[in-house]
């Protein structure tokens, strides 16, 4: 137990005790006649007092730390029994047996209030660590996702220009510069949680302009991105696992003419895309289960639980992807 927790645990206890005394003392001053002086009257109300919290701290941390949660329950039932028996023939010794039953069941009252809320704050606690445990898995989770989309997306970036450099294209060494600002946005972005959203694009729409080189002419690419007056932000290198998919099953795996047709739209505060590109008329493996794929899918399942939808086409002649999430927790107005 660290020494916060015992700090607050004290802490609880003495709030407790005093909160239990103010009680006593408010509830037996209608009687104060009956003692030969307030401090008599005070001092029996404290004795009182004292009783009662004792067997609900003997009852939350001996019984049921040494029965209860280890299910010895009918040991438990007879201890904690004798232990209230203990606390009555403290207060009632040698009175008749209507204030010994009332003490009896008056403690049995208290006791129970006093589980009810022990096993309250226990709740509480429980639920703040397995809160905090899964943040740390979801954190771990996600740096190490995060991690996977860098050589990722280096792999078919240098493919890309490998192909250029094969045909000695004279624009290979401004690819090359292009490039650089991209891992460089990348590599920036992977430090953070979030990105604007105007990154975010910017970047596909660069990475596209870089792709559109390689592929010449026989991919007719088109970006559409709708116009929205907030600023929002989105997790870094979301949406480009989708676009470098729709490169590799589309154009990439066929000489024939094909097409790649992105848009993205704002409404409200519901962001969508839509990824659609065609497929060759042979194909061997379309089923997309490769990393980059599989690894967005797991990042927008930890990033926005219950917040996005993702819907996947496949038929014979294209592949469509498209996606929502809901960025309401990541926008503000746009400074004008």
């Amino acid at each position: 137990m660290s020494a916060y927790t015992i700090k607050k645990t004290i802490l609880i206890n003495s709030l407790a005790f005093v909160f239990v005394l103010l009680l006593e003392l408010l509830s037996g001053w209608s009687s104060i006649d009956v003692y030969d002086s307030p401090s008599a009257f005070f001092i029996w109300q404290l004795s009182y007092t004292i009783m009662i919290m004792f067997v609900i701290w003997v009852n939350h941390y001996v019984l049921i730390p040494l029965f209860l949660d280890k299910k010895r329950y009918l040991i438990y039932a007879l201890s904690l029994l004798l232990l209230i028996v203990i606390g009555t023939q403290f207060k009632a010794f040698g009175k008749d047996f209507s204030y010994t039953s009332k003490v009896f069941f008056f403690l049995i009252y208290t006791t129970g209030t006093g589980m009810a809320f022990f096993f309250l704050n226990r709740s509480i606690t429980f639920q703040k660590v397995n809160a905090q445990k899964d943040k740390l898995q979801k954190e771990m989770e996600l740096n190490y996702l995060k991690e996977q989309v860098n050589p990722h997306f280096l792999f078919n970036s240098l493919n890309s220009i490998y192909a250029l450099s094969k045909s000695q294209s004279p624009e290979t060494p401004d690819l090359v510069m292009q490039l650089s600002e991209l891992m460089r946005y990348q590599l920036e972005s992977a430090k953070k949680d979030m990105v604007s959203l105007r990154e975010e694009l910017d970047f596909i729409e660069n990475y596209l302009l870089l792709e559109e080189k390689r592929l010449s002419e026989r991919c007719n690419i088109e970006l559409y991105i709708s116009e929205y007056e907030r600023e929002f932000h989105i997790a870094p290198m979301l949406l480009i696992p989708f676009v470098e998919n729709a490169i590799k099953h589309g154009a990439q795996s066929t000489n024939s003419e094909s097409y790649i047709y992105i848009s993205t739209e704002i409404k409200e505060t519901m962001f969508y895309a839509s990824i659609i590109n065609s497929k060759p008329e042979t194909t061997i493996d379309l089923n997309r289960k490769g990393l980059g794929l599989e690894n967005v899918k797991k990042r927008l399942l930890l990033l926005y639980p219950k917040m996005h939808s993702l819907q996947i086409e496949n038929n014979r002649k294209e592949y469509k992807v498209s996606l929502s999430i809901d960025l309401s927790k990541s926008t503000k107005p746009i400074d004008l």
